[in-house]
């Protein structure tokens, strides 16, 4: 059989850098949401306590 070789075309590239632009976690979201449901947890607890 014979050996193939990948060529690389010009979809490629565009393909490759929508996928950089698109594709990260949301870090900030997670982040945002953490703080948030901690500072509503501390005052839960602050407010239970009283």
């Amino acid at each position: 059989m014979k050996q193939m070789v990948w060529q690389p075309e010009e979809r490629d590239k565009k393909v490759n850098q929508y996928l950089d632009k698109i594709n990260h976690a949301p870090y900030q979201n997670i982040v945002a949401i953490s703080i948030v449901a901690f500072c509503l947890f501390t005052a839960a607890i602050l407010l239970g306590i009283f």
